[in-house]
């Protein structure tokens, strides 16, 4: 039996990737505040992500998760938010057409501030100081000053989390969200790009709307047409911040953390006996879990099996991350593994972090690379008689070089012209939506080849 969890149990625990704070007032005092804060999500929201994801598991719904690789301070303005969660909202409508199904949208934002390392420290030119981990530790710039751990970089988070949340509600219910609007978005981007299979696409949705127009809907008098629902995620990493952000439900007494509306446990703190696994497996949330190349089939069962005792589904979001060369490799014994134990899981694929390379000094992922391990993650699940039930994309709304490939090739003599990352390369919004109408391809086809898909729909 597990011992009792309460909101400090993973205090007890070993714990990795989290920075050790040189002034323990100063992080006592700010995590003082923290508590005494409104929270930034709400534990009815969700729940109502939650009974989202339950049809992710089935075929009923497929997740849409994406977002900035790390968030930062500086970046933080009108523009970029919106521009962001503009190109979310057309590539779900994409996909929805190609999948016939809901499309569940995730925000990598308003939370997303740490970032894992691969070392505690970074050299340059024979210095060494402790690594950059996100703007909710410490600051990007090579000095000793700025690389020190600085509790008070969580507040300025939460401010600019709850700022981005209020935007981002303002834009998903006051019209922003029209889907005459979005479909106008993407027909700018098939025109701009003339490309068969996205213009026969755009031309689906506009058949679409005609034909609600043409027997006396008009999709502006419909919430369903003017309103998304759109949730919040992050890499639950910094524990101070989550514990600090941690509540109990009055309805039904459950704890939720309340910093985001889903929390994942990164493929480098996923030990089953230390201290992110304890934290998470005793909140409500929905738990992502990253499965890169070295998770082992059983020990994604002891995983399962610790944050997810009842199998309930629409609580676990499993995030295969394997690269576009392995995927078809090592995909199939974790699928086979989970199936066979009769686990309600939702698949997702991330194929960027098993595609990072470095070129011309950058470091970069290839289009062609993303897409693969895509198309891998399709053809495993077909083959396995499971469900695809997501993507997971590190993306922007602006118009970086930061990826090489796609429609308007990115090529290595180009990654420096706007390369803006503080982490890891992101997907530009020509990039993001020729991979949204990708998918959108991949479900369609999976839909007339597969009639138990029809039926699921």
């Amino acid at each position: 039996m597990a011992a009792q969890w309460t909101p400090t149990s993973w205090r007890n625990k070993p714990i990795l990737q989290v920075p050790t704070y040189p002034d323990a007032t100063q992080l006592s005092s700010t995590e003082k505040q923290l508590r005494s804060l409104p929270p930034l999500v709400t534990a009815g929201e969700v729940r109502k992500l939650r009974g989202e994801l339950a049809k992710a598991v089935t075929g009923e719904a497929f997740l849409l998760q994406g977002g900035d690789c790390a968030e930062a301070f500086a970046e933080f303005n009108t523009n970029h938010i919106r521009d962001t969660f503009k190109l979310i909202l057309q590539m779900a409508v994409s996909m929805t057409f190609g999948a016939q199904v809901p499309i569940i949208k995730v925000g990598r934002m308003a939370g997303q501030f740490a970032k894992p390392r691969s070392s505690d420290t970074e050299t340059k030119e024979g210095i060494s100081l402790p690594s950059y981990r996100g703007d909710i530790v410490n600051q990007r710039e090579f000095t000793e000053a700025a690389r020190v751990p600085d509790p008070s970089r969580m507040l300025s988070a939460y401010h600019q989390s709850a700022s981005s949340l209020n935007f981002v509600r303002g834009l998903a219910s006051g019209g922003f969200a029209n889907l005459a609007q979005i479909h106008r978005w993407n027909l700018d981007f098939t025109r701009q790009h003339q490309q068969e299979q996205y213009a026969t696409l755009a031309e689906d949705v506009e058949r679409a709307i005609a034909f609600m127009e043409a027997i006396g809907i008009n999709p502006s008098s419909y919430e369903q047409f003017q309103e998304v629902d759109f949730f919040t995620s992050h890499e639950s990493l910094l524990l101070h911040y989550e514990e600090a952000l941690c509540r109990e439900d009055s309805l039904d007494g459950g704890h939720y953390g309340l910093s985001g509306h889903m929390l994942w446990i990164g493929d480098r703190t996923r030990q089953a006996d230390h201290a992110h696994v304890e934290f998470l497996r005793g909140v409500e949330n929905p738990i992502g879990i990253k499965c890169g190349p070295t998770m082992e089939p059983d020990i994604l069962i002891e995983l399962l099996d610790i944050v997810n005792p009842s199998n309930e589904a629409g609580r676990v979001v499993l995030i295969a991350r394997v690269s576009a060369q392995k995927v078809r490799d090592l995909l199939p014994s974790l699928v086979r593994k989970v199936k066979a134990e009769g686990r309600n899981v939702v698949w997702s694929c991330d194929p960027m972090h098993g595609n990072t390379e470095t070129v011309e000094g950058y470091k970069t992922r290839h289009f062609k690379n993303i897409m693969g391990e895509i198309e891998g993650f399709f053809e495993v699940h077909d083959a396995e008689g499971t469900v695809p039930g997501g993507v997971h994309l590190e993306l922007t709304g602006k118009d970086v070089t930061e990826c090489l490939g796609g429609l308007q090739p990115v090529e290595p003599k180009n990654l420096g012209e706007r390369y803006h990352t503080y982490v890891d390369p992101r997907l530009n919004a020509t990039q993001s939506l020729e991979i949204a109408f990708l998918i959108s391809e991949l479900l369609s086809k999976r839909r007339r080849n597969n009639p138990l898909v029809q039926m699921a729909a």
